[in-house]
Parts: structure tokens; C-alpha cells; sequence
């Protein structure tokens, strides 16, 4: 089968009552996780990212634990992690004060950094088995026998360079360029990178993910 899939980038750099409410955010960690179920509902196999900043002004140890669990149970696909710093012209220079030390912050990005490596393997580890569409960009970083691109849910898969079936023309064996989209089946995910085996190049038109 072939899983098409999207990519939602939702708003969510911090879990606590405070930050919502220093930052005017309009909505509660209730809504927010009922809406991840209503998109993970709708869109099967659609892909999640998130922003998160550690130590923020004012957080408690409890507030960063909220944040751990938000990222447990929602189990992003791909996420941006920083430690707070405070920057001019932002609400918050103006507002609040910088008050949790930088051993601090470190340590809670560190602790929010392995949570979400855990989830995002495993929520990855759910193409295994299903064949990706994939964009070509060109060849990986660390093998020069590897090629690399993206699915529809922007996650970055790597599979072999080699000789292809070409959809568009019966019998003709071609190697993908930049810029083809190929077929992969998903044999292996970490927390950054899906990997597979190669099918055969195809197109947006002739594959069976957009028919």
C-alpha cells in the first residue's frame, strides 16, 4: 500500500498555564491535544512538528514536566528544540525577567531533546512497512551511494542509488536525479530519517498515492 501523508506544523512552544498566558496563546493544553487527535483522525499517517523552548521565564520543574509529557503523548514526527534566551523588541524582554540559570535551561532542553527523540522514533517507526512517495534532492549527506529526499509529510528518507524502472516509459532503467519522485517502501526509522529500498521512479500523476 501506499501511504500518502501531510505535514502540520502546530504551534506549541511551551505547555505550562503561564507561558499561555504570558504569550496570549488562545487556547488550553486540553484543546490542543483534542486537536491533534482530530487531525491524527482525519489525515492518516499525516506528520506533526512542534517548536519547544526550555526555561522559559518564570517555568517550574512541574511546568517543564508538563512539556516531557505533552511530548509523550502526542509523539511529534519532527520537532525544533531551543533553550530560552531573551531577545529584544519581544514581549517578554519587556514583561518578564530572565530568571532561570543556564545549567537549568540546558538540562531541561537536554531532558525534552531525549523525550522527543523516544516518541518521534516511535511515531516514525509506523511507515515501516509502507511505500513512501518521495522527492528527490539529491545524494546523502554521509554516503555517497545513498540518495535522500522527502515524503509528503516533509520527513527525510534515504535509499540506495541504483538502477530503476522508469513508470512513464516500459522497459527503460534510469537512476533518479533531483527533482524525480520515486516510490520507497520503509524498512527502518530513527527519531530524523526513514529508510528504504527503492521501488521505481514515478510521477505525481501515475502514482497511486495521488489517484
Amino acid at each position: 500500500m501506499v501511504l500518502s501523508s501531510y505535514s502540520i506544523h502546530l504551534k506549541k512552544i511551551g505547555s505550562s498555564k503561564l507561558f499561555l498566558f504570558v504569550l496570549y496563546c488562545r487556547y488550553s493544553r486540553e484543546a490542543y491535544v483534542e486537536l491533534v487527535h482530530h487531525i491524527r483522525e482525519s489525515i492518516p499517517g499525516v506528520s506533526l512538528s512542534s517548536d519547544f523552548i526550555a526555561g522559559f521565564c518564570g517555568e517550574t520543574e512541574e511546568d517543564h514536566l508538563q512539556t516531557v509529557s505533552l511530548l509523550q503523548e502526542v509523539q511529534y514526527n519532527m520537532g525544533f528544540l531551543f533553550a530560552y534566551s531573551m531577545r529584544q523588541k519581544t514581549r517578554a524582554y519587556h514583561r518578564l525577567k530572565d530568571d532561570i540559570p543556564e545549567e537549568v535551561k540546558l538540562r531541561r532542553l537536554e531532558e525534552l531533546i531525549t523525550v522527543f527523540r523516544e516518541e518521534a522514533t516511535k511515531a516514525n517507526k509506523t511507515f515501516v512497512g509502507c511505500t513512501q512517495l518521495v522527492l528527490v534532492e539529491g545524494f546523502s549527506k554521509r554516503s555517497s551511494t545513498d540518495l535522500c529526499g522527502r515524503n509528503d509529510g516533509n520527513l527525510k528518507v534515504i535509499f540506495p542509488d541504483v538502477e530503476l524502472e522508469d513508470v512513464t516509459n516500459s522497459g527503460l532503467k534510469v537512476r533518479a536525479q533531483p527533482g524525480d519522485y520515486v516510490l520507497v517502501k520503509i524498512t527502518s526509522a530513527s527519531s530524523q530519517t526513514l529508510k528504504g529500498h527503492v521501488l521505481r521512479r514515478t510521477s505525481l500523476k501515475d502514482s497511486a498515492a495521488y489517484s
